[in-house]
């Protein structure tokens, strides 16, 4: 038996604590050979964390003969360029939470939030991983409300989400003066030098840790080249002129209140980036903000509004929110519709998912997920309904997606093969 010596915990966190504080960068390994000399693809996903009033969504009908619902009638000018989905959910979704699902809608690793629970890769950070930094950002990662988000690194890492649309054009679209983009050049070279440092106790620490320990040791250093490679990609970016664009800064709404005019503000920044090709893949997470929002005949939040125990005149006040997120959507695709990179309307080559991670909010059930697939190059037009006692894998869809974009992979979280429709 070999006898070995316990770690001092200070000295491991030494050699630890910067990777620590870069949880972004294990997943994110370019993919410029991937990528190179292939039509521009991209991915935009938006979850609407508290569902959508299923008889308000969903068709009666099948195909492509479907009569309108009272939500898609407000997008319905779009339908040939879109294909809705019944049916489709992930397994084992009931977490220690109620809402723990929404954690879970990207990825669908089971059991979200119970005792030895870790999050899986998130679909958007797959395709983010395959595109890598043949843009600026691999990805954006937006939030309504806070840092929360559904994306998620291969360490299963959350991705903190901007919730500052000023910010965020900020990065995106203003160079920075001199002084400001030197600092960042120095950052970006400091944190060279202690990876650096970092790797040279590694030979150390391995000869005093046990065989667990190595592996850990090993899979963490392993996490250390990654963010040593995505310093010398962002350092590659840090001298190039960012896009110039025609558009005015945004204001940040500060009052959570006014739900809509955020997710509004928001949306407006997702052409911008696509357009520019500042980055390919787009996530977005319309969360709980906990007031009333500002809606006209609205006097509930819109969480206890959700649990409505069919109850009409809460039912009534939540439409009048849903109606309007809806809409703001139908307004996403318009500008994607009649925005161009140069190669086409920005829909075209734009894949956008469009659903909930709760099929009834009522009582928190994450199964029959309302689910809306728009552009991409995909055919369009229809209700595409499974029909069965239980529901199909939403990851097979998510493993056609992930296809279309050129990642070569035949698996996906639950995916038990592509999903083909008419």
């Amino acid at each position: 038996m070999i006898a070995t010596r316990p770690l001092d915990r200070r000295t491991f966190l030494r050699a630890s604590g910067v990777a620590m504080a870069l949880p972004l960068l294990e997943s994110m390994s370019p993919a410029l050979a991937r990528a190179a000399g292939t039509a521009r693809r991209r991915l935009v996903t938006i979850c609407s964390t508290l569902g959508l009033y299923s008889s308000s969504w969903f068709p009666n009908t099948a195909g492509a003969g479907y009569e309108a619902t009272e939500y898609l009638s407000l997008i319905d000018g779009h339908r040939s360029r879109y294909t809705l989905f019944s049916g489709f959910s992930h397994e084992e979704q009931s977490g220690r939470q109620p809402h723990n699902s929404e954690i879970t809608w990207l990825t669908a690793a089971r059991r979200p939030g119970l005792d030895g629970f870790r999050n899986t890769v998130s679909l958007d950070q797959v395709a983010a991983g395959h595109f890598g930094y043949v843009t600026r950002f691999p990805s954006v990662v937006l939030g309504t409300a806070i840092a929360q988000s559904q994306s998620y690194t291969t360490s299963g890492a959350m991705v903190p989400a901007e919730t500052s649309p000023a910010n965020l054009f900020r990065r995106l679209f203003l160079q920075g003066t001199p002084e400001e983009v030197e600092r960042e050049a120095q950052r970006l070279t400091d944190g060279g030098s202690i990876l650096d440092r970092l790797k040279s106790q590694t030979t150390a620490l391995r000869h005093r840790a046990s065989t667990a320990d190595r592996r850990k040791l090993d899979a963490y250093f392993d996490a250390v080249r990654g963010a040593e490679q995505e310093l010398t990609e962002v350092q590659g970016w840090l001298d190039r002129p960012k896009p110039a664009v025609d558009d005015e800064p945004p204001v940040d709404i500060p009052d959570r209140a006014d739900l809509v005019g955020r997710i509004r503000l928001l949306f407006r920044m997702i052409p911008l980036i696509l357009e520019t090709d500042s980055s390919r893949v787009v996530s977005m997470m319309i969360h709980d903000h906990g007031v009333v929002p500002q809606v006209r005949g609205v006097t509930g939040d819109q969480h206890s509004l959700s649990h409505h125990g069919q109850d009409e005149t809460k039912i009534a006040q939540l439409k009048r929110i849903e109606a309007q997120i809806v809409g703001a959507f139908g307004d996403l695709l318009t500008a994607l519709r009649e925005r161009s990179d140069g190669g086409g309307p920005l829909l075209d080559s734009t894949t956008v998912l469009f659903g909930s991670n709760l099929g009834n909010a009522n009582a928190h059930t994450p199964v029959d997920l309302p689910i809306l697939l728009a552009g991409g190059g995909f055919a369009h037009g229809s209700h595409v309904a499974h029909e069965g006692e239980h529901n199909a894998p939403l990851c097979n869809l998510f493993l056609t997606l992930l296809q279309n974009l050129g990642v070569e992979t035949d698996a996906f979280g639950q995916s038990t093969g592509t999903l083909t429709w008419a």
